[in-house]
């Protein structure tokens, strides 16, 4: 199974490399990207879970509607992208389904971070998606993470998929920056040893972020825009041919829990 899904935010990321880019701009940026998200996934029939902050919700609802109406899952990314407070965790999810009528049990941190699993659960959720088992300089250090799902007290945590060998992350960089064949070789090996691919991706990926002024260094640019459009389709392509199925992230988080 897999189980795509993508991290719809503010394109901040300019910021952390001392760049520049307008609250409006990143919005835009976002925007087209989740368009031609919507356009991949519905070409392919396929489905899939969107982890939204409130502040880009509240600006796309046309597409936040558009997406739930075409059967993906809605989940929260706190409020802001780079900004946090504990409160963020109930009011994102409460806010994100007093704007758009659905359930909101899924949660993703913004740059995986670290949040108590308490207040995630007095919070609402089912499930907690804010983990990569693998190492990143920087980052965070999770090698001795589980690769499948497992309760951490009463949330269900799961893990973003890394390569069988060496735990290599599977996300979106490496998506971007492996030679495709390699990336569907490790996805492959990973689903046998799993069950499952969970992997994450970001509406900015599919749109132009190669301005200069956004200081972003080659490596998170590369193949990017019509790029990575003509990327992700050949990699469902190549799933479906493979006989993958999808499937959103709460339909098979409930699955997993029934059957164990």
């Amino acid at each position: 199974m897999i189980l795509l899904s993508f991290d719809i935010e503010e394109f901040d990321m300019p910021l952390e490399y001392n760049g520049e880019i307008p609250f409006a701009e990143q919005l835009a940026i976002s925007r087209k990207g989740l368009q031609n998200i919507l356009k991949i996934l519905k070409d392919n029939q396929i489905k899939a879970t969107f982890f939204s902050t409130v502040v880009f919700a509240e600006n796309n609802q046309d597409l936040v509607n558009q997406l739930l109406s075409e059967g993906h899952e809605l989940a929260s990314h706190t409020w802001f992208h780079s900004d946090f407070e504990a409160k963020h965790l109930l009011e994102s999810r409460l806010e994100l389904e007093k704007l758009f009528d659905t359930k909101v049990v899924g949660l993703r941190m913004p740059r995986m971070s670290p949040v108590s699993e308490d207040a995630v659960s007095e919070a609402g959720y089912f499930y907690n998606s804010s983990i990569n088992p693998t190492y990143l300089p920087g980052r965070y250090n999770n090698f001795n993470v589980s690769r499948k799902p497992f309760w951490q007290k009463k949330v269900l945590q799961f893990p973003a998929s890394v390569s069988t060998m060496l735990r290599i992350p599977l996300f979106w960089l490496s998506f971007h920056n492996f030679p495709l064949w390699v990336y569907k070789l490790l996805s492959k090996l990973s689903l046998s040893s799993t069950g499952f691919l969970n992997i994450y991706f970001h509406p900015w990926e599919f749109a132009d972020i190669s301005n200069p002024k956004y200081k972003l260094p080659a490596f998170t640019f590369k193949n990017t825009d019509d790029a990575m459009v003509n990327r992700f389709d050949d990699f469902i392509k190549w799933a479906k041919k493979n006989k993958y199925q999808f499937s959103t992230t709460k339909d098979f988080l409930e699955n997993w829990t029934q059957k164990k």
